[in-house]
């Protein structure tokens, strides 16, 4: 294929991922904003003012930085293994890996369609966020880039899932079981210095938490972890998840199986 036509598959697979989720709007973008707003009412507006500040700032604003991103972590990871998963059930996959479009190209449109995703609905919660808190930026690059480099790993991760699903509840392990306690415990409600050193060290095992430090600093300009870091090993996911996938879609692992 040439490059011109190269473009016009990965647009086609973008537009077709993008018209899916669109589609079924009730379902795929709201509950992420009425589940986080649950959050700013319980944690923000009646926990918060007991807790008082979190590194100079009111509890409310602390916590919606990495709410903000918990809600595009989830919304990417799941678009992409549940749309893959689906393609896989219905055999149109099959389609596309038969037609002369490289694996690289389904690959990134699987992927672009879950990282539009999760910055459509991190741009929606960060919207709802402003009846709660007074949001203020303090570096806009760091906050956009972190939200796109971090829907991209997820829908990386999300396509990994996908492959390796066998049936529907295959799909819903990892978010239940893995995503949901890492995210909880990457430093969405707390400080990590305010743990003992032990703990604080285990914490830092978490790739989470570099994800929502880094984003928190382009919100308030704090953050426990180095920015170089966080930065470095997001790249690093990025770019291993995208080795291994293209790997196992050039294999047709869990396809022609």
């Amino acid at each position: 294929m040439t490059l011109q036509q190269q473009w016009v598959a990965l647009a086609t697979i973008l537009r077709k991922e993008v018209t899916r989720f669109m589609r079924i709007w009730q379902q795929t973008l709201f509950p992420p904003v009425i589940t986080t707003s649950l959050y700013f009412i319980i944690f923000g507006n009646l926990i918060g003012p007991r807790i008082g500040e979190m590194d100079g700032h009111s509890y409310m604003e602390f916590i919606v930085p990495g709410l903000i991103l918990m809600s595009v972590i989830t919304s990417s990871y799941a678009n992409v293994s549940s749309s893959l998963f689906s393609a896989k059930f219905q055999r149109s996959i099959e389609e596309l890996q038969v037609s002369p479009v490289p694996d690289s190209i389904i690959l990134l449109g699987y992927v672009g369609g879950g990282a539009i995703r999760g910055v459509l609905i991190g741009i929606m919660v960060t919207l709802t966020s402003l009846f709660f808190s007074q949001l203020t930026i303090h570096n806009f690059f760091v906050m956009t880039s972190v939200i796109v480099l971090t829907a991209t790993l997820f829908s990386f991760g999300g396509f990994l899932n996908g492959m390796f699903a066998k049936k529907f509840d295959d799909v819903t392990i990892v978010p239940n079981f893995v995503l949901t306690p890492l995210t909880y415990l990457g430093g969405i409600f707390y400080s990590i210095k305010l743990l003992p050193d032990f703990w604080q060290a285990v914490s830092h095992i978490n790739p989470i938490l570099y994800m929502i430090n880094a984003f928190r600093y382009g919100f308030l300009g704090i953050t426990d972890i180095e920015l170089g870091i966080s930065y470095a090993l997001i790249c690093l996911f990025i770019v291993a998840l995208f080795v291994l996938n293209l790997r196992l879609l050039n294999t047709g692992f869990g396809i022609r199986q």
